[in-house]
């Protein structure tokens, strides 16, 4: 981990929360933390350098997109788990992928474009990886999505907080259809954003816009639940959170939603979901959680054990990162590797 000072620290928080969206951005920044633009470009510039800050961007729901998306376990012989992860990385569409302390040893997320196919995706993979069991543990229920790291150290991880983003806002997303100019706009600043003063001005000439007409887009693609916000997405161990828990709850199905949405409650817990089980898998609720290290993730299990009184559950860490990326919207990618595999569009 890298040497971070107050400065970065909390800059580093603010811009997880959200990265303006104005003509001068870095500068908004500057001010908050009574710096210059100048040494903020510099400050993320090396700290992308240093692997802290992974990618900044706009953040989109998949789902809202019109994509389909889903968790994926899989369970393989441990002399056959390298290489199976190694087939899973090459599909575009698969953004997190991870080992876990599990029978179910590998985990991903899995997405694939409008009008695909997902399971006959997800099969297509089950039998290229060589898995011995593959279950599909899409979202049933959305309860909150959003990771934001601490990195000042000052917030109490077990405290209380109203999601961000939640199922509410991608159903309402839902109804609303994308058009070629929203699609114009989620390409323009999907990507890494320029370290220059004013980046959205090179990300809506590359698409053909002005930089007014590329604000208005965003700013209707966020008031219809499109995109979420732009922020900074951190590498988390670089970042100083060595820990990555996957706490899984088996809950009474009357009361999945009253304790998911108390689980999404908690400030540490990122990711909250109800998914389906199987008659090898019965836990259906799902909390992401990240910590410094592994005491802190047991504290916020146990705070959660407490406030949601269930004692049926289990906390999967992750032991290796095979991969984690941004999916990429309506690129030709996902397209390719279906023409590859599936036999989809080939003739075209």
């Amino acid at each position: 981990m890298p040497e971070l000072d107050p400065v970065d620290q909390e800059l580093l928080n603010v811009i997880q929360a959200g990265f303006p969206i104005t003509h001068a951005p870095f500068a908004d920044v500057a001010a908050r933390l009574e710096s210059t633009e100048e040494q903020v470009i510099a400050r993320v510039a090396r700290l992308r350098e240093a692997r802290v800050i992974r990618q900044l961007s706009a953040i989109f729901d998949t789902r809202s997109l019109g994509y389909q998306s889903t968790l994926v376990a899989m369970r393989f012989t441990p002399d056959r788990l390298e290489a199976g992860a190694a087939v899973i990385n090459e599909h575009p569409g698969v953004s997190h992928n991870y080992r876990r302390n599990h029978e179910f040893n590998l985990w991903f997320t899995l997405a694939t474009p409008p009008g695909s196919d997902i399971d006959r995706t997800l099969e297509r993979l089950h039998e290229l990886s060589g898995a011995v069991v593959t279950r599909k543990l899409q979202t049933l229920k959305l309860f909150k999505i959003g990771v934001k790291l601490d990195m000042t150290g000052t917030k109490d991880v077990t405290r209380q907080e109203d999601p961000d983003y939640t199922g509410i806002q991608r159903d309402f997303a839902l109804r609303s259809p994308l058009s070629e100019r929203d699609i114009a706009v989620i390409r323009a600043v999907q990507d890494d954003l320029p370290l220059v003063p004013h980046p959205y001005v090179d990300c809506a000439r590359a698409q053909g816009l002005a930089e007014e007409e590329l604000f208005a887009g965003m700013e209707d693609l966020r008031a219809r639940g499109h995109l979420r916000r732009v922020a900074a997405i951190l590498h988390h161990r670089r970042a100083g959170y060595a820990a990555n828990a996957m706490a899984v709850w088996a809950v009474p199905e009357d009361r999945a939603e009253e304790l998911g949405r108390r689980m999404a409650e908690f400030a540490a817990v990122s990711h909250c979901y109800q998914r389906p089980v199987y008659e090898d898998w019965r836990f259906n609720l799902f909390s992401m959680i990240h910590g410094r290290k592994l005491a802190d993730c047991e504290r916020i299990v146990g705070a959660i054990r407490e406030a949601i009184g269930i004692d049926d559950f289990a906390v999967l860490y992750s032991t290796k990162e095979y991969k984690k990326t941004r999916v990429r919207y309506f690129t030709p990618e996902l397209e390719e590797w279906e023409a590859a595999h599936l036999g989809i569009g080939a003739s075209s």
